[in-house]
């Protein structure tokens, strides 16, 4: 059976893990005959975001103890994670990506990735292993990755120039679709960057988890 790692950045649209696409994720590894282990950082969130008005809260909470919602519990500290335990990584988005495991919300193009996000990640990378990208997640990738490496986020030109600028290939790609760079394993899908249903971010990760299920 082969095992996925799967990194979350804590528990909603705005300031973790996007839910849906985290779900959706466990949902056709599981169903593809695959088992996963979900992983997060023991650190606080950038800030906590009230999802009924979109305004800050108080007090903050824990990017490992919010993502531990969505994995019902069974999930481990980032730091736990040994790529040469797992066959393959996933990476769901959500804001949670772009402002817990790395700072590209804020810092865009002079982005750093959260250094255990780093550690982990490039040990997939260096080990040949395939990786998988969701919604804002693969601004990560260039940080990652060697320059040129191929993904997207879909189409929002400003987010596609950043990634660019920090060495990445952007390929511009519909919501039920994926791009994938052969050379580094490497898959990625838009999801909500432009989905407008469940059903539109559902076709690409599909998509993505057969794809990668099939380079492991």
């Amino acid at each position: 059976m082969k095992k996925i790692a799967v990194i979350l950045a804590g528990c909603g649209v705005y300031d973790g893990a996007e839910i849906n696409e985290a779900v959706l994720t466990l949902l056709h590894i599981a169903k593809a005959g695959a088992s996963y282990q979900c992983f997060a950082p023991d650190i606080e969130q950038l800030h906590t975001i009230n999802h009924l008005n979109g305004e800050q809260m108080t007090p903050n909470r824990n990017v490992l103890v919010e993502a531990a919602r969505i994995a019902r519990g069974d999930i481990k500290a980032l730091t736990l994670l040994d790529a040469n335990d797992f066959d393959a990584l996933i990476v769901p988005g959500g804001f949670g990506a772009a402002k817990n495991l790395c700072d590209f919300a804020i810092n865009g193009a002079q982005a750093q990735l959260n250094p255990e996000m780093l550690r982990a990640a490039k040990a997939f990378a260096n080990a040949k292993k395939p990786a998988g990208y969701m919604c804002i997640a693969p601004a990560m990738i260039p940080l990652i990755y060697s320059a040129g490496v191929k993904t997207t986020i879909g189409n929002d030109v400003d987010t596609a120039n950043a990634l660019q600028s920090l060495g990445a290939q952007h390929i511009n790609c519909a919501v039920d679709d994926i791009v994938i760079d052969e050379q580094h394993k490497l898959v990625s899908t838009p999801a909500y960057m432009l989905a407008q249903s469940i059903l539109d971010a559902d076709a690409g990760i599909e998509k993505l988890v057969a794809a990668l299920l099939k380079m492991s």
